[in-house]
């Protein structure tokens, strides 16, 4: 007779104890026992799930599930929510239309890696990097001079991460400098104060990852990276592909 679990509370007599999560787990779990239907149960919902199943069976669109289920088809998330319900329940929703489900899951697999990107993924890839060798990783919540916290075995490390995609005759460019001017990406270029800095974690346009200590390369605005092989730390070039594959990048890697 009852639409949720407090319903079934206060036809148990047990009014007072219907908002206790542990009461109302015991009788949940005595249902379950018995094998008791509960699929006409709404909450705070208009509708069941046994309701959702035949509006979704019957219907051709998305609309007329929400028509079915008396929710209003002008905006809003209700096509969402309703998914959210139909996805646990295992209810085949592919001939609604355009849906998660009619699209092939391996197309994100299919995306090609491109250089382009490798400025935005630097600092994820640093913290990886560090978090690998059970280095905790913070990023600063404020703008700040260095993009990494890390906490290492010689204390907390301020790291500033740098990329290249500018490849040379002599090999991968880096630039380690800043705009002096917040939010500037063109123009002058200063040079990091290594005391505001303990670490640059770089990563080249052929994914090789360097860590330098900012007191090696302080003053310069920009670096040839192969200068600085010594400080060499490892290479993410299984990023690029199952083959590392430099030509669907359109890049040709710099000749030693």
């Amino acid at each position: 007779m009852s639409t949720n679990w407090r319903g079934v509370m206060r036809e148990l007599g047990l009014a007072e104890r219907a908002t206790s999560a542990g009461a109302i787990r015991i009788v949940r779990r005595n249902a379950s026992q018995l094998g008791l239907d509960t699929s006409h149960f709404r909450g705070k919902r208009r509708w069941s799930d046994a309701q959702l199943k035949r509006a979704v069976s019957e219907s051709r669109s998305w609309n007329e599930v929400l028509t079915e289920l008396g929710l209003s088809t002008n905006g809003g998330n209700a096509q969402g929510h309703i998914k959210g319900h139909a996805v646990p329940l295992g209810l085949d929703f592919g001939h609604l239309g355009h849906s998660q489900t009619s699209t092939p899951p391996t197309t994100i697999s299919h995306l090609e890696a491109d250089l382009k990107y490798l400025r935005v993924a630097g600092p994820t890839m640093a913290a990886t990097w560090f978090a690998l060798r059970g280095c905790a990783v913070s990023f600063p919540a404020e703008p700040a001079a260095y993009d990494l916290l890390v906490d290492s075995p010689e204390g907390i490390r301020r790291v500033q991460v740098k990329t290249s995609t500018s490849l040379t005759k002599d090999g991968w460019m880096v630039t380690v400098g800043r705009h002096p001017n917040a939010g500037a990406k063109h123009g002058h270029l200063a040079a990091y104060d290594p005391e505001s800095i303990d670490l640059f974690f770089i990563i080249d346009g052929d994914f090789a990852m360097y860590l330098i200590p900012s007191r090696a390369i302080a003053g310069r605005v920009r670096i040839l990276i192969r200068a600085y092989a010594n400080y060499m730390v490892g290479n993410a070039r299984g990023l690029l592909g199952a083959d590392g594959d430099y030509g669907a990048l359109g890049v040709t890697r710099p000749v030693s």
